[in-house]
């Protein structure tokens, strides 16, 4: 019968022995054994809010994107028997033409970036990174030559070469990506005559002074050399000069040529970046994000 108590006294002896081991036991954390992880240390760090997640997500997600690309581009395929038959039908505005277009070759200009090449996997990679664009990451990304092609652009692109009408590449990437942008352009289907028809940031045009990064010059250049039926663009200045980048100055200019669209001109969607960007903010890139930021959110039409 003394079993029992033999027993309950040992478990006593045990239970004050490890009562005393626990108030003299020194912290995980300093002994050099992972401690456990607190609630502050658990939590994931905030992830810092970016103005592109929902247009780069759009570009890539939605069911929309490519149903508006592609609608665009057989709206032109339509066109195009059209443009090829009236003689006089040039997409170059008469201050850019500067030649007679009768009697050239049909071709049409096309800008490349998120107009035939979708770059949305560039811009993720800043959002991700919570970076903006520069020319370093930019150039080795386009050194990948892994760009896919805007849905549509194949299609009427091949369609258009095969009523002999050339496709021209007036680009803002500058002339020394030439040979990976005609790689990665080759790569996706794109019908590329020769190196002639890159016209990259950078060309020379004789007898044109160019301003920054307008293709005025290169349109002309264009000209010389084709009957422009057709321009494809995603920014207002792929189509004509934009002499004051501001608010005001781009809603003339679609005044005086929204005829056009539709017809001559045909604009992709792109709510990533672009000109429009920076006319709400005085084009001063050199501010901080955040005031930016807050010029873009001041220039919001809010509901009262």
């Amino acid at each position: 019968m003394m079993q029992p108590r033999v027993l309950s006294l040992s478990l006593l002896a045990c239970t004050l022995a490890l009562t005393a081991c626990d108030r003299t036991h020194t912290p995980a954390s300093q002994t050099g054994a992972p401690a456990a992880p607190s609630s502050t240390a658990a939590a994931k760090p905030a992830v810092t809010a970016d103005d592109n997640l929902n247009a780069v997500l759009w570009m890539q997600a939605s069911a929309e994107y490519p149903a508006a690309t592609t609608t665009v581009y057989r709206a032109a395929a339509d066109k195009l028997g059209t443009a090829l038959k009236e003689k006089h039908w040039d997409a170059l505005v008469p201050d850019e033409r500067g030649n007679p277009a009768t009697g050239l070759p049909p071709a049409v200009v096309m800008d490349v970036d998120e107009t035939v090449l979708d770059n949305s996997p560039y811009q993720a990679r800043l959002v991700r990174d919570g970076k903006e664009y520069d020319e370093v990451t930019w150039d080795a990304w386009v050194a990948e030559k892994k760009a896919k092609a805007v849905p549509g652009v194949v299609e009427f692109a091949k369609a258009a070469a095969a009523k002999g009408v050339t496709i021209l590449y007036l680009s803002n990437r500058a002339v020394h990506l030439k040979d990976a942008t005609i790689a990665n352009l080759k790569a996706v289907g794109m019908p590329v005559k020769d190196d002639s028809v890159f016209l990259g940031l950078g060309t020379v045009v004789p007898d044109c002074e160019q301003n920054g990064s307008e293709k005025n010059c290169r349109r002309r250049l264009a000209g010389q050399q084709y009957r422009v039926l057709m321009q494809f663009g995603d920014q207002l200045g792929d189509f004509v000069q934009i002499t004051a980048n501001t608010r005001e100055g781009r809603a003339q200019l679609l005044d005086k040529y929204g005829d056009w669209f539709g017809e001559r001109w045909f604009m992709l969607p792109n709510p990533t970046y672009g000109s429009w960007e920076p006319a709400v903010f005085n084009n001063d890139w050199a501010q901080p994000r955040e005031a930016r930021r807050e010029a873009k959110r001041a220039a919001l039409n809010v509901a009262p």
